[in-house]
């Protein structure tokens, strides 16, 4: 079923402004809330409007540069007319600021709904409902109720009015969630202080090494603050800290080493700082990276061999960045059962760090010809990333996860022992015995000119 968004920015501020824009995480409050509607997947957003002023014009030309089609109207019935038959539509009240996991939530309701709050001092701003709950901002109603309200409405506020139509027709309520993560009626820029730090801390993944635990957060954390204000596309980072990579690179194979040094350590954070940038502004970053582009071989690889050899177990196969997932036949629980397909992601990286380790070595010979030579190693080397694939994957569906799953693949005794050895080999041996290799069967006359003469006496 189609899903639209309609949001309103008409109502102002105490300083004389809208509400709309007042400003979050280096924007404003009103393309938060498209780009919530939009991570949700809502099209056409609307935005009903009773005045254009230069800073929402602004608004909307960033939005629309960033991919993000956004409709302003002024008469209701222009805005009815923007969404198809049948469809729901996600409603987002003026000057709310609302947690993007509800937002998710709200568009997955098969059927209107309304994201309620207790009716308690804490939320006597926002607009009551009945004796116990109060509107948290946002709901889910459907285009044949915008229509009915429209023809009715008159001089009554459209969000209101059709709250209330839609909680007449016996709309879900759905409570916000009271766990520091509910939606923000906003009247001053103050308000947003608590909220917007959320938002950037939220944006921090977990980490597992130590330097990304302990050394990069200040600095990203200070490069995300400062970045968020600007108009910075997160994917101009990656190919920023990639340039600095590469220059690292150069400078290495010219013996700069502390050159070399700086610049690998300036493009250490650029990456982490893009990716927070993204889950900010809710664009994810693109799915075609540089992982996904240097990858692309071994992930094709992976897809033609498994699909034309275990074509019963494998359905299908996609790459996201530097992760492969793998689609299964398989159900979840024995042979026959009716539980939902398997599946099974595997990270390319794991079976892929002997590239940077070949690129050192390439580049620390100084050898002519090194592009050559690099573009050689990373040919050989594809093979064996897709092999480690692969044996992950057959060894999760036939050990790992269990005799059930197990049962279901055919596999006997040698051929689980087969898998289990080429995942080893595959993940502790090759990834880094290939590099060393490829390295000397491409730099053959480099070792030679390193041979010592006999001692003549």
């Amino acid at each position: 079923m189609a899903l639209g968004a309609l949001i309103g920015a008409y109502q102002e501020g105490d300083s004389g402004g809208l509400r709309a824009l007042i400003p979050l995480a280096g924007r404003t409050l009103l393309e938060y809330q498209v780009r919530c509607a939009a991570a949700a997947a809502a099209a056409p957003i609307v935005v009903v409007v009773e005045r254009v002023p230069q800073a929402l014009q602004d608004a909307f030309e960033r939005l629309r540069l960033d991919g993000i089609g956004v409709f302003p109207v002024s008469d209701v019935h222009e805005a009815v007319s923007r969404f198809e038959a049948g469809a729901m539509i996600l409603l987002i009240g003026d000057a709310v600021a609302p947690p993007a996991d509800l937002i998710a939530r709200l568009a997955e309701e098969p059927e209107p709904a309304v994201a309620t709050v207790p009716d308690d001092e804490t939320h006597e701003a926002f607009e009551r409902i009945d004796a116990e709950t109060r509107w948290a901002g946002v709901a889910l109603v459907d285009a044949r109720t915008l229509g009915s309200t429209a023809a009715m409405l008159g001089d009554w506020d459209l969000q209101s009015t059709l709250l209330r139509r839609t909680i007449q027709d016996g709309a879900l309520r759905l409570p916000a969630s009271g766990d520091g993560a509910e939606p923000l009626l906003v009247e001053r820029a103050e308000q947003l202080d608590g909220f917007q730090r959320r938002l950037v801390a939220g944006s921090r993944e977990a980490r597992r090494d130590w330097a990304s635990r302990f050394v990069l957060p200040p600095i990203e954390d200070l490069g995300t603050h400062w970045l968020m204000e600007t108009s910075l596309r997160p994917a101009w980072l990656v190919w920023i800290a990639l340039a600095l990579t590469l220059a690292a690179a150069g400078a290495f194979s010219r013996g700069w080493l502390g050159a070399g040094l700086v610049l690998l350590v300036a493009s250490t954070p650029l990456d982490m700082i893009a990716g927070r940038l993204a889950t900010i502004r809710l664009r994810p970053l693109p799915k075609r990276m540089i992982g996904r582009i240097l990858l692309w071989p071994a992930a094709f690889l992976a897809e033609l061999i498994g699909r034309v050899t275990w074509a019963d177990i494998i359905r299908g196969v996609e790459q996201a960045r530097a992760e492969l997932t793998f689609a299964t036949t398989l159900k979840a629980g024995s042979a026959g059962a009716q539980g939902g397909e398997i599946v099974v992601g595997v990270d390319l990286l794991l079976y892929s760090f002997g590239l940077p380790l070949y690129a050192a070595l390439v580049l620390a010979a100084k050898e002519p010809g090194w592009p050559r030579r690099l573009f050689a190693g990373y040919a050989v080397l594809m093979p064996f990333v897709a092999w480690g694939a692969l044996a992950d994957f057959l060894k999760n569906v036939a050990i790992t996860l269990g005799p059930q799953i197990a049962s279901q693949t055919g596999f006997v005794a040698w051929q689980r022992d087969a898998i289990a050895f080429a995942y080893q080999f595959g993940a502790l041996i090759l990834p880094t015995v290939v590099p060393a290799v490829a390295w000397v069967l491409t730099h053959r006359g480099f070792l030679e000119r390193l041979k010592v003469p006999p001692d003549p006496g």
